[in-house]
């Protein structure tokens, strides 16, 4: 393998990305706004214009906010790689903390550092994604102080159960011979599925207030939902998710004993409770087609073919110099190794967006379909049109940019399936 090989490559798809990225978000700001003064005839009896030309409004904000964080996000990433900021990192982090505390203290506060110094470079968008831009459009409900309460539990929790997790992989990087990769994986498959157990009744309440469903008579109609469905939940739960925002949703959590039901408040302040209940068999139907287990298993299987392609990188010295690091001969790189791989592989996965979208696309319809066997096709259709609305969501995307970005159908192709159901 050949540094300037693998340094042209790598520059050459960054810009890549960064000119395909810009493009779909030029287009679908264009086309949002072409059609921003004229409510698709579709909707013209159910949509009023000053909602449709709000949601117009919020999408092209949203998108002129991502064209910034995009370029941004392009030259942060050429600066910790081929301008050398995650070498220089390196040898004062390496310097620092191995020769008091060892090889592992070492390479865990390296990544530790960039993650931390990452965290801090993303600050000023997200600060004004929350307080300008979803303020200006009447979605936040966040205080600065419920803010920076969130940041600092997010920061513990990351902390309390990432580093571990960490000094494992690496530890077992070390220690584990060339076959390292294969119990990596174990370990990584072993933490997620934990963290489906863990996440709902230890970490989420962290964040957010979870409160048993308290109408009887929603309770009981979505039990009956549930009993036909074959789920079972260990409780129905209300998320005060308005401390936060205005936006409404619905999921189930967890795995085998541990799931659960949850509400957000704002989505049953809106809701009449025939269209919860479509709501919520919209969300059984991921559970019937097995979607969430698919898609973890796809999942596990990126994490193996990474894992397996990093073992056999991390032993090439042209993978580090091609990238902008000297590796080093006193000190282990696994996680220089590591550091890399996370900075340069979704430069390379961006190319496949299309293909997951469509994936996650497919599943929506197909979760619409099993919900209007099981509930009111018409409930589900006038919910997801009330929640489009809540949510601000534009009635006319640009065609290309869904096909990158969209994990969910448009409002027009989605409410036309179940038109016809």
């Amino acid at each position: 393998m050949n540094s300037l090989v693998v340094m042209s490559v790598f520059a050459a798809a960054v810009v890549l990305r960064l000119v395909l990225r810009l493009w779909l978000i030029g287009r679908q700001i264009r086309h949002v706004a072409r059609h921003r003064d004229a409510v698709p005839a579709d909707f013209a009896g159910t949509v009023s214009l000053e909602a449709h030309r709000k949601a117009a409004d919020y999408t092209i904000a949203r998108q002129r906010l991502e064209l910034l964080t995009t370029a941004w996000g392009s030259a942060v990433l050429l600066g910790w790689t081929l301008l050398g900021g995650l070498d220089a990192l390196n040898v004062l982090v390496r310097d620092a903390v191995q020769p008091r505390w060892g090889d592992l203290a070492y390479q865990i506060a390296l990544v530790m550092a960039v993650s931390v110094i990452g965290s801090l470079i993303d600050l000023p968008f997200d600060l004004w994604r929350t307080f300008r831009l979803e303020q200006r459009f009447g979605f936040n409900r966040m205080t600065p102080g419920l803010w920076l309460k969130d940041a600092l539990v997010g920061a513990l929790v990351g902390a309390v159960v990432g580093v571990p997790l960490l000094a494992l992989v690496l530890w077992l990087m070390a220690a584990a011979g060339p076959l390292w990769w294969l119990w990596a994986f174990a370990a990584l498959a072993g933490f997620t599925l934990l963290m489906q157990v863990v996440y709902p009744t230890v970490i989420a309440p962290m964040f957010n207030k979870f409160q048993p469903l308290a109408d009887e008579a929603l309770k009981g109609r979505v039990e009956a939902l549930m009993q036909r469905c074959g789920f079972r939940a260990q409780g129905l739960f209300v998320m005060d998710g308005s401390r936060r925002s205005a936006h409404a949703n619905a999921y189930f959590t967890g795995f085998g004993a541990s799931k659960r039901v949850v509400f957000f408040d704002t989505l049953l302040s809106r809701l009449t409770p025939g269209e919860v209940e479509a709501v919520l068999a919209h969300e059984l139907g991921h559970f019937h087609h097995r979607h969430v287990p698919k898609r973890i298993l796809t999942l596990m299987g990126v994490w193996l073919a990474s894992l397996a392609l990093l073992g056999w990188l991390m032993a090439q010295p042209a993978f580090y110099v091609g990238l902008g690091v000297q590796p080093s001969l006193m000190a282990p790189n696994h996680a220089l190794a590591l550091l890399l791989l996370m900075l340069a592989g979704p430069v390379f996965g961006f190319l496949l967006a299309p293909l997951t979208a469509a994936v996650s696309r497919r599943h929506e319809f197909e979760a619409d379909a099993y919900a209007c066997r099981q509930a009111s096709g018409a409930d589900l259709r006038a919910a997801l049109l009330k929640l489009f609305q809540d949510n601000a969501s534009t009635l006319t995307p640009d065609p290309a940019y869904v096909r990158f970005h969209y994990s969910h159908p448009p409002a027009s192709e989605r409410l036309a399936a179940l038109a016809g159901r």
